[in-house]
């Protein structure tokens, strides 16, 4: 007779689940994914970060790397990427996030991805910075260049197409120049001094006499004689020994070397010329006035009449001048008497 025994299948339906479990956790350990995982280093990292139920925008967010960078690099689409070192840099912020080795996915990376001899690349996206201001510059020269070789081609054009200048008929200025008359010229009658209204008169001591008597010296009066064309001329037999100004003095100021003095005994032109010929002074003298020259090689004095300008050498008569044009240098060099 055969004992039929209830069977128990709560301990065993107990056991087998536990056994279950532990087999279940254990292949599930397994099979997490590693660097090692997939056919390339992308793979690698979207099988971890999917078995990690992480989101692309979080692993972003964490590595502050771009979302769209982090899709190229699962699917190993470095022609989209930036240069090789921002790459690998890329690659290894995103196995750090997901609790891998950074270094080993590198090796990784850089065994299936060997280093090619080509330029570096900027990073994609990112427009080089230029200076707009620049292009306008060229080109704001290249447009003045231009304007000024077209402004030049047009002048040369015009120049060559002008007409020839007018000219006067050979019979008009053969006609000309024969009525042109050649030979010296003489200045006319001398023309009184013009009025100084800017110069202060000269200051007169109260009680003393307006007749020279201040400088302490006897002025000399020179009486006109008549030439033989019945103009008036100087008694040269009456000259002052010794230089008293009687009227203004003109050239050197107080204080400046002068050894030559030129005093108008009647009215006269006085011109002095420079070595170079440059005019240094001009005027038309009134009886009495002078000129004191600066001490200065090559000056010359050119005067209407000789006789009517007294020569005073540092300070001694010399009489009157011996030409028209005398070197003032020269006499300068003559000794007193």
């Amino acid at each position: 007779m055969k004992v039929v025994m209830p069977l128990d299948t709560g301990q065993v339906s107990n056991q087998h689940t536990s056994a279950e479990a532990s087999d279940g956790a254990s292949a599930n350990e397994s099979y997490a994914p590693d660097l090692h995982f997939g056919a390339d280093i992308g793979q690698a990292l979207k099988a971890v970060r999917e078995f990690n139920k992480l989101t692309l925008e979080q692993v972003a967010e964490t590595t502050r790397v771009r979302r769209a960078y982090l899709t190229d690099i699962e699917a190993m689409r470095l022609d989209k990427l930036p240069s090789r070192p921002f790459t690998i840099g890329y690659i290894r912020a995103y196995a750090v996030a997901l609790g891998l080795d950074g270094e080993a996915a590198v090796e990784r990376f850089k065994a299936e991805e060997p280093v090619l001899d080509e330029p570096l690349r900027g990073p994609a996206g990112v427009g080089a910075d230029r200076d707009p201001r620049w292009a306008a510059i060229v080109v704001g020269v290249l447009v003045i260049l231009a304007a000024i070789i077209l402004w030049n081609i047009a002048q040369r054009a015009m120049i060559a197409n002008a007409p020839p200048s007018p000219t006067a008929p050979a019979k008009a200025a053969a006609q000309a120049l024969a009525a042109q008359k050649s030979g010296p010229f003489t200045l006319g009658a001398p023309l009184p001094a013009p009025v100084e209204s800017t110069t202060p008169p000269l200051y007169v001591t109260p009680g003393m006499p307006d007749d020279g008597a201040n400088t302490g010296t006897q002025v000399t009066t020179v009486k006109p004689t008549t030439k033989a064309d019945g103009e008036a001329a100087v008694d040269l037999s009456k000259l002052s020994p010794i230089f008293v100004p009687v009227g203004k003095i003109y050239g050197a100021q107080v204080g400046q070397p002068s050894a030559v003095i030129l005093q108008a005994l009647k009215g006269g032109s006085l011109i002095v010329r420079g070595a170079d010929g440059s005019i240094y002074f001009a005027r038309q003298f009134a009886p009495g006035e002078a000129y004191r020259a600066p001490r200065l090689t090559g000056l010359t004095a050119d005067v209407s009449e000789p006789t009517n300008f007294q020569v005073y050498v540092n300070g001694q008569s010399k009489g009157v001048l011996p030409a028209a044009q005398t070197s003032l240098t020269k006499l300068a060099e003559q000794t007193a008497p």
